[in-house]
């Protein structure tokens, strides 16, 4: 799961794949803008044929947090 979040975060910003870690903040670390962030969820979406709830969106402020949300919709 992991490695195909970053494949996708790849898509949006300009960052190694190295340099994404678990604890990699979306906006502060990344580089990410919320259209980025919204676009990628999007993507997110298709990807995994899942929903993800804006609510619960709001919360995800690191790649670790979207993995385990992302396990937990894919479960």
């Amino acid at each position: 799961m992991f490695e195909r979040l970053v494949n996708i975060i790849c898509n949006y910003v300009e960052v190694d794949p190295s340099n994404i870690h678990p604890e990699s903040r979306f906006m502060e670390d990344l580089g990410f803008t919320s259209f980025d962030f919204m676009s990628m969820l999007g993507e997110i979406e298709d990807e995994f044929d899942i929903e993800i709830e804006q609510t619960e969106a709001v919360n995800i402020r690191t790649v670790g947090e979207a993995v385990i949300y992302l396990e937990k919709l894919t479960a």
